[in-house]
């Protein structure tokens, strides 16, 4: 049993929200959830956002008993979504850029086989 939750257009910078999705790769379920809760950064709030999703959506496929720690994270990248441009005044009549950049989240949760 396998989903992949997708979120996309996040406000934050995809290498801010790579620092925390490398903390949580390959774990369980229980342990990455638990991990983000207490967590502080703000891309913590996104993957958990994802995993809960993942998770509700394997519930509401028709399994009857759905266990956190059965499951664990396949496989998470995030990747760069569209960029805003703004400017900002600068000395001298100058203009600098500003670069807002937002991200694409994708996580794929998976039913551990092994039996531990």
């Amino acid at each position: 049993m396998e989903t992949t939750v997708r979120l996309r257009y996040l406000k934050q910078s995809p290498k801010k929200i790579r620092f925390v999705l490398n903390e949580v790769r390959g774990k369980k379920v229980s342990f990455a959830l638990n991990l983000l809760d207490n967590l502080n950064k703000k891309a913590g709030i996104f993957i958990a956002k994802a995993i809960r999703s993942g998770m509700s959506n394997l519930a509401n496929e028709g399994e009857n008993t759905l266990e956190q720690s059965e499951f664990y994270i396949s496989d998470a990248f995030v990747d760069q979504g569209p960029t805003m441009k703004r400017f900002r005044p600068a000395a001298m009549g100058r203009a600098t850029p500003i670069l807002k950049r937002s991200s694409h989240l994708t996580i794929t949760l998976k039913k551990n086989n092994s039996k531990n």
